[in-house]
């Protein structure tokens, strides 16, 4: 008999350790099937709120945000890399990538829910980002994510084109800032258990395997 969990992972599209953790939680579950599966909802998080629309270059905002130098942001980059790699995920090297605000591709990421393409969509804007340096603030590069994985692209131009889930989209954000969240990935099972940070599949595993014996 298979024991299902309810996976709420908090993240921005802009943040690597949301896609490595991820990959390692997928690596997880994929070791303990079929005992153990999860529904995935993927929750709201913005690193910068306040990004222009223009985003800034990305060694000038992690220096400015978190005071470290640049070679100290080479050596985080790089070791991103690594981890990724060891995923077999393998961002880019481009040095003159930029940040930017990322609140539409919520939005849509909302609006995906209802057709069970969330994680496709999920996945599909952590490459537009981090292997094809994109901009996931530019509408028509969202567009064109949302048809490569087959989301009704109406749809998608209908929420880009108005206001539609942004206060369910904001919603969703204060929740989980209200519950404590206020770094990314953060991952919620069962709505009681927390995993903070792009923790490696063991820790995952060994997570999922103790929160299904006590479920079952």
């Amino acid at each position: 008999m298979t024991t299902r969990l309810k996976l709420d992972i908090v993240s921005d599209v802009s943040c690597p350790w949301c896609i490595i953790g991820f990959l390692a939680l997928q690596q997880a579950l994929d070791k303990l099937a079929p005992q153990i599966s999860a529904d995935i909802h993927w929750q709201p998080f913005e690193l910068n709120p306040n990004m222009p629309t223009q985003g800034q270059d990305i060694v000038e905002h992690i220096t400015e945000k978190y005071g470290i130098s640049v070679e100290q942001t080479e050596q985080n980059r790089t070791m991103i890399r690594e981890r990724g790699a060891a995923l077999d995920y393998h961002f880019s090297h481009n040095t003159d990538g930029r940040i930017y605000n990322t609140f539409d591709a919520h939005r849509l990421l909302h609006a995906a829910a209802e057709s069970d393409l969330q994680t496709p969509l999920k996945l599909a804007l952590f490459d537009l980002y981090f292997k094809e340096n994109g901009d996931p603030s530019n509408h028509q590069q969202l567009l064109d994510v949302v048809k490569s994985i087959g989301l009704n692209v109406d749809v998608a131009k209908q929420v880009l084109n108005s206001n539609q889930y942004e206060n369910e989209v904001r919603e969703r954000q204060r929740f989980y800032q209200q519950h404590g969240i206020s770094s990314v990935p953060a991952v919620i099972i069962n709505d009681k258990h927390l995993i903070s940070g792009g923790q490696p599949a063991e820790v995952f595993e060994q997570a999922f395997k103790e929160i299904a014996e006590q479920q079952g």
